[in-house]
């Protein structure tokens, strides 16, 4: 073996053991970085192939590697807009470009506009539900995605169009004769019980519909909607306009509920909004007061909204200036075959590789992915005893090594002096 190869090689092995070090520095100095994955060096031989049979020492090659796969503990707080994912899977984000990228570094605020962002600078990506969207997640990509937003400064109108009625109507409740149903221009028309329902047109106006219910027959009823405006001037009948819409329920005596000949739900148009359609299936005539055990109309009037909670299914639920809930995002979790394998960009983002497979999209909970926990923080993977450890092992290999440089250097020394 030449001198000059121990030499070589030496420095191959200060080289090395220096990498070593510096992935131990950035470690430490990221201990308390959110979402940060410890960086590890892997030493592999590198060793000439030998023609003569003299031995030729080759050296030492390094290769960087994340553990991204690695979980990190969680660290609570009072905030909702911090995430951390429980399990596998990133955050979608983006830059300032829009450029989108994968993170675990879920510790977001909201800008001057709203908008999540963490401490990188990088955008919170999620599905708008707006106007009742359920959107499917791309399976392969980030088509669809909006930036999240966590109030909304512009007023928002929801007009009205699903909602949920639960009542049971007295089946001691006297048998309204035909003549006497409720009808538009019938100023004495009878009933057995009545409700009203608060409803949205398409710009946030209230519209009242009255609900009537009438015992026509044994087991039978009318269910008769008016329009609340169309109402006289003490309310109540006779209406201006005719009934949104009229249905016939039919109950099994046997049990109170619902026969399959009735419908389990009716819809009207709401005045200047769109169609409300009403579930009624768990609609009961029981031997007791009509009354009112279950209401939901969905729509608000203009107003903005905060962000309330979300879910560990990545549902965002805002509330608006009158009260009301709504689901306004759905926040994703892209997942990729091998997450070791991406590639790591400045503020803790990963870009997809070759080696790390194409990026998958779907929602938190479902095909493997992970949970979100809000309130909470993932903190770096990195164990300060571990790295403490590795830093020493690197230092003195970076003395041995250059302690065969320096053996090298004296013999080359020798050598030279032959002639002296």
């Amino acid at each position: 073996m030449g001198i000059g190869n121990v030499m070589r090689t030496g420095v191959s092995g200060m080289h090395a053991q220096g990498n070593k070090l510096s992935a131990v520095a950035d470690n430490i100095a990221n201990s308390d970085t959110t979402g940060y994955k410890r960086a590890e060096t892997e030493f592999s031989s590198r060793i000439p192939q030998s023609v003569t049979g003299e031995y030729i020492s080759g050296g030492v090659d390094t290769r960087l590697r994340r553990a991204v796969n690695e979980q990190g503990s969680f660290k609570y707080t009072e905030s909702t807009t911090d995430l951390a994912i429980r399990g596998d899977g990133f955050f979608v984000v983006e830059d300032q470009t829009g450029t989108a990228k994968l993170t675990r570094a879920g510790s977001f605020i909201p800008d001057a506009d709203g908008y999540l962002v963490n401490a990188g600078g990088f955008y919170l990506l999620g599905y708008d539900l707006a106007g009742g969207a359920s959107p499917s997640p791309i399976a392969n990509g980030f088509g669809g995605l909006t930036k999240v937003k966590m109030s909304e400064t512009n007023l928002v109108a929801r007009p009205s169009q699903t909602g949920r009625l639960k009542v049971n109507v007295d089946s001691g409740a006297d048998i309204v004769a035909a003549g006497e149903l409720p009808s538009t221009n019938n100023p004495l028309a009878k009933f057995s019980s009545k409700t009203s329902l608060v409803s949205y047109d398409n710009l946030g106006n209230q519209e009242i519909i009255d609900i009537y219910y009438s015992k026509t027959a044994d087991s039978t009823w009318e269910l008769a909607v008016y329009s609340q405006s169309d109402a006289a001037a003490n309310g109540g009948f006779p209406y201006s306009s005719a009934a949104l819409t009229t249905a016939t329920l039919h109950f099994d005596p046997a049990n109170g509920q619902l026969t399959a000949a009735s419908p389990d739900s009716f819809t009207v148009a709401v005045p200047n909004g769109a169609n409300l359609e009403i579930d009624i299936r768990d609609t009961s005539q029981l031997a007791a007061n009509f009354t009112v055990l279950d209401v939901n109309v969905d729509g608000n009037a203009a107003s903005g909204f905060k962000l309330l909670e979300i879910d560990d299914a990545g549902s965002m639920y805002s509330v608006f200036g009158d009260s009301s809930r709504v689901e306004t995002y759905r926040i994703p979790i892209a997942t990729v075959v091998s997450p070791n394998n991406l590639r790591m960009l400045p503020g803790d983002v990963f870009q997809p590789t070759h080696n790390s497979g194409e990026v998958s999209m779907g929602y938190a909970k479902s095909d493997g992915r992970g949970s979100i926990v809000s309130g909470a923080k993932e903190q770096s993977n990195v164990d300060l005893a571990t790295e403490l450890t590795e830093m020493i092992e690197a230092q003195r290999g970076y003395q041995a090594n250059s302690k065969v440089f320096q053996a090298g250097s004296e013999l080359m020394d020798v050598v030279v002096n032959l002639k002296r």
